[in-house]
């Protein structure tokens, strides 16, 4: 009988995993609280209308439509029983031999409640729906509304690369989109604010990046305050810790993340930030059998002794690994490949033509790290359909400085 793998979401490790399997050895089941495999490199498009939510979203059944040894549950991982070695889901229990948990991470309000009701997230497709949804509204409410203020201002948090590069597109589209489609609005009026608690934007890059990704924002018309941090947001009004507020109607959180866990996962094994501890081959301690790869996987080694960076290539490189070693497991072959991650350099697009790269050996910025940006993201979304269409947006886009993705999608009621 084959041995029964369940994956417990399809993200970038999730997906990695499975296609890395050996096809027909294992019964495989994926199970997810959405349908599709999600791009979140480019949410921030979508959120600023740049490109269309299809591009960065990839339907699972279709993915795996060729593969008879893989099979497709929507549902909510809710806890895991590591003694009778099944997990519970929001439509029933299913068996494992080994489970692969792979559920990544949600938006972190550290606590704050308040925020949390009142402020856009940046977590997924449908969120990024909903934030182009909500600015291009306030845009059409600046035509009528009395009161004005709170509609001028958008507020993102958080200035590492999803803030960088969602100010910056925002920013453009003040400038660029603004005018054309809303020629009664003054687009001198309209400001973008980033806010960035430490001490620097792109925390995670070196001095070089962060100095240049604050100064073409600020060239670009953000304003861009550090050392701030958001103590309260009630909808209308942002409140800093310094006491200054900001009136504001759009608030869009990107200020942290914490891991999507599970029940059953044993305390010793969780970090406050949800993050589930493993070792060196991505097991989690304390329990047999359960693996835990990518955003959600906690795993120090000498190169990262306060693990490893929440990014895609991570997720990737560990979800390749843990599919190799459970073939070397399951054919008796020792010893197991010990994960560790190759940093290959990092990278943030502020604005067209400006982009900033850090690679190990070189840093550079301006028109050739914005193209460089642009190929290995190309590269990055699955299907070749989606590459032609997010290229040819682009293209469009760069040429025109237009696009006519700007649709308001919801319940006109």
């Amino acid at each position: 009988m084959k041995k029964k793998i369940v994956v417990a979401g399809c993200g970038f490790g999730g997906l990695q995993f499975v296609n890395h399997l050996e096809k027909n050895k294992y019964d495989i089941i994926i199970i997810d609280k959405v349908n599709h495999h999600q791009f979140p490199p480019l949410f921030y498009q979508v959120a600023a209308s740049q490109i269309e939510p299809s591009t960065v979203s990839f339907p699972i059944r279709k993915i795996f439509q060729k593969r008879s040894d893989v099979r497709i549950r929507l549902a909510t991982v809710v806890s895991v029983n590591d003694a009778e070695k099944y997990i519970d889901t929001s439509i029933g229990k299913f068996s494992y031999d080994y489970l692969v948990i792979s559920t990544g991470t949600r938006t972190n309000f550290y606590g704050n409640n308040k925020v949390e009701e009142n402020a856009l997230g940046l977590k997924s497709t449908y969120q990024s729906i909903n934030v182009r949804n909500e600015i291009l509204h306030n845009f059409e409410e600046l035509l009528y509304a009395e009161n004005k203020e709170g509609l001028y201002n958008i507020v993102i948090v958080g200035g590492g690369a999803t803030g960088v590069e969602l100010a910056g597109a925002f920013a453009e589209m003040t400038k660029e989109i603004l005018p054309k489609d809303y020629p009664n609005i003054d687009k001198n009026k309209v400001n973008v604010y980033l806010l960035e608690g430490g001490t620097n934007t792109l925390a995670n890059m070196s001095p070089f990046a962060q100095k240049y990704s604050q100064n073409q924002l600020q060239k670009m018309g953000v304003i861009v305050k550090t050392e701030t941090i958001v103590t309260d947001y009630n909808g209308e009004v942002v409140t800093l810790n310094n006491g200054e507020q900001i009136p504001t109607k759009n608030v869009i959180w990107s200020a942290g993340v914490s891991g999507n866990t599970i029940g059953g996962i044993p305390e010793a094994s969780l970090l406050r930030n949800g993050r589930i501890k493993v070792d060196r081959f991505n097991k989690v301690e304390n329990l047999s059998n359960v693996y835990a790869i990518g955003d959600i996987a906690y795993m120090e080694t000498d190169k990262y002794p306060k693990g490893h960076p929440q990014l895609a290539n991570v997720a990737i490189g560990q979800g390749k690994n843990l599919a190799r070693n459970l073939k070397r497991l399951e054919d008796n072959k020792k010893p197991l490949k010990q994960y560790e991650y190759r940093n290959l350099g990092t990278m943030a697009t502020i604005g067209r033509n400006k982009a900033v790269v850090d690679l190990p050996f070189i840093k550079f910025k301006g028109y050739f790290a914005w193209l460089i940006w642009m190929f290995l993201h190309l590269m990055l979304i699955l299907s070749v359909r989606n590459k032609l269409v997010v290229f040819i947006n682009w293209a469009w886009n760069y040429v025109t400085k237009n696009n006519s993705l700007r649709l308001i999608l919801k319940d006109s009621d």
